[in-house]
């Protein structure tokens, strides 16, 4: 088995869970390569520990699909597991995410947990749960690369405290125009994400839905809709500046307000690992304190 490890230089803290990792790896015989900002924090581990162990590295999508590995396992929180899909794109490589981060909806392998998952992960004991993605291209000559967004696509006003419109059509049918700092188009995924905070639902992952959502927007009936995915979005931004903002999952791109964006859903889905500790509803439970009464 082929492993890649991906994430950011570990804080201190976390050193430790990063050993484990690299531990069981070493022990289960897996031939392994590590993103090159791991690096330095592995070496140290390695050579303290697992003096005769040879590991490669890799900087980049191309290097990573030289290596081909069967899996990923994203040491941080979610916002690293949305770094990776970056690397992976649509090579289906499916992502094991340790939770180093915070929330972790994405990356929610507990670090109590990090022996037991890579066990059922070595043992076939995991389903793939299988994730939409949203895709963006524009009017214009910009070129968004990478084009896609497995969270959400925000679009947001630039250099101004004003409001912007942003008016919206569905499959060509004029739907709204969203008077607001912004709207966000979110996958099953994402909303738990930036969506939820400015009021949007959480959707089932496989629902096979997107969300609007407006960001703080001048008017109490506008409210987040939630749209089939095979739908296709135009969007147009009026602006007092000439210049508007859009993000894909905070890879942020700066247009013109003579530009249109045209959102869809992507051709391509990113795998998460999911083994029988982990499921939807229970990790609602656990980062939202679903059931818990703090009264008493």
């Amino acid at each position: 088995m082929r492993i890649a490890l991906f994430g950011r230089a570990p804080k201190p803290a976390n050193l430790p869970y990063v050993e484990v990792v690299l531990e069981k790896l070493v022990e289960e015989g897996v031939e392994f390569s590590v993103y090159h900002t791991l690096r330095p924090a592995c070496d140290e581990i390695i050579k303290e520990e697992f003096k005769e162990v040879q590991f490669s590295t890799y900087v980049n999508e191309e290097e990573l699909a030289q290596f081909d590995p069967h899996f990923l396992v994203s040491l941080g929180g979610d916002g690293t597991i949305l770094e990776a899909t970056v690397l992976i794109q649509s090579k289906d490589i499916p992502i094991l995410g340790i939770n180093m981060g915070r929330l972790g909806f994405l990356a929610n392998v507990a670090k109590s947990n990090i022996i037991t998952s890579l066990d059922a992960l070595f043992t076939g004991r995991f389903q793939l749960d299988f994730r939409s993605l949203l895709q963006a291209r524009s009017s214009s000559t910009h070129v968004m690369k990478p084009n896609f967004a497995l969270n959400e696509i925000t679009i947001a006003r630039k250099e101004t405290t004003s409001m912007i419109t942003v008016h919206t059509y569905v499959n060509g049918a004029y739907l709204n125009s969203y008077w607001a700092d912004g709207l966000i188009i979110s996958t099953p995924t994402g909303s738990t994400g930036y969506s939820l905070s400015c009021g949007g639902p959480i959707i089932m992952p496989n629902s096979e839905n997107f969300v609007l959502t407006p960001i703080a927007p001048h008017n109490l009936t506008m409210r987040p809709f939630v749209i089939s995915d095979n739908n296709t979005l135009r969007l147009r931004v009026e602006s007092r500046e000439n210049e508007f903002l859009a993000s894909l999952d905070s890879r942020m791109h700066s247009f013109d307000t003579e530009t249109e964006l045209f959102v869809q859903k992507a051709d391509f889905r990113i795998a998460l690992v999911q083994t029988e500790m982990q499921d939807f509803p229970s990790t609602l439970r656990n980062k939202l304190s679903w059931g818990l009464d703090h009264r008493n």
